[in-house]
């Protein structure tokens, strides 16, 4: 953690790897403005919280302000799709809507990195962050495949499909099955949380929305067995022995 006005908008500008910032909801003035313009800038998301919240965090001279460090380095997606397609690559990419679940994510990128997918995009704000909790229960996956985190997931499928990737999302709102779709070629398969699902402005922007049959009472899957099931079907389409 990084603790103070002056020093987060140091480690900022000097391009360290920062998850989020807590502010004191009643901050101001010059020093503070300066701040939220450095974080925009930088894209690093912000919180205003109560003052309380951030003096369970540390006593020390916090100014109201502290900073998460990230425990990986986060990749830009206009960066890693050209990447994908210059080492001839048939891009696999797993984008996840609203995850809250830490445990869930971990696993999410354990299964992600032992099935060959190339990138991982999450949100910046509403979503998982790359933790400590998350890289265990990872069994450091994350530390192996990169993760983006954009600011717009909607504009992140817009340019997913606009770099030739197919972008299939799994909704229990599909009228079929998930075995159905093509991802034989370069794919994203959107993933979204479970009380929520994928939001429906990311939706309709999908090439193609699928599901994965259930026939039981509970109301649905899991997310990181269904992400598994959806990036296993992937494997099965794209495998010389298939």
């Amino acid at each position: 953690m990084i603790f103070g006005i002056r020093a987060v908008i140091e480690a900022a500008e000097a391009g360290k790897d920062i998850d989020k910032v807590l502010v004191k909801r009643e901050l101001s003035g010059e020093l503070f403005k300066e701040l939220q313009e450095v974080l925009r800038r930088c894209e690093i998301p912000m919180q205003k919280v109560p003052l309380e919240r951030i003096d369970r965090i540390t006593r020390k001279n916090h100014q109201g302000v502290i900073a998460f460090t990230s425990a990986v380095t986060y990749q830009k997606l206009d960066q890693i799709v050209p990447f994908l397609y210059e080492q001839g690559k048939n891009p696999l990419i797993v984008v996840l809507d609203g995850i809250t679940d830490v445990r869930n994510f971990g696993a999410i990128a354990r299964t992600c990195e032992v099935a060959g997918v190339d990138a991982i995009v999450i949100p910046a704000r509403g979503s998982v962050s790359v933790n400590a909790d998350a890289i265990k229960t990872s069994a450091g996956a994350l530390h192996i495949i990169p993760v983006c985190r954009e600011n717009s997931l909607k504009d992140a499928v817009v340019f997913l499909k606009n770099s030739g990737i197919r972008v299939v999302a799994a909704t229990e709102k599909a009228a079929k099955n998930y075995t159905v779709a093509d991802m034989s070629v370069p794919v994203a398969i959107l993933m979204g949380s479970e009380d929520e699902g994928v939001s429906p402005e990311i939706l309709r922007v999908c090439d193609e929305l699928v599901k994965v049959p259930q026939f039981g009472s509970i109301q649905s899957l899991n997310v990181s067995v269904a992400a598994g099931v959806m990036i296993y079907e992937v494997v099965r389409q794209r495998s010389i022995d298939y």
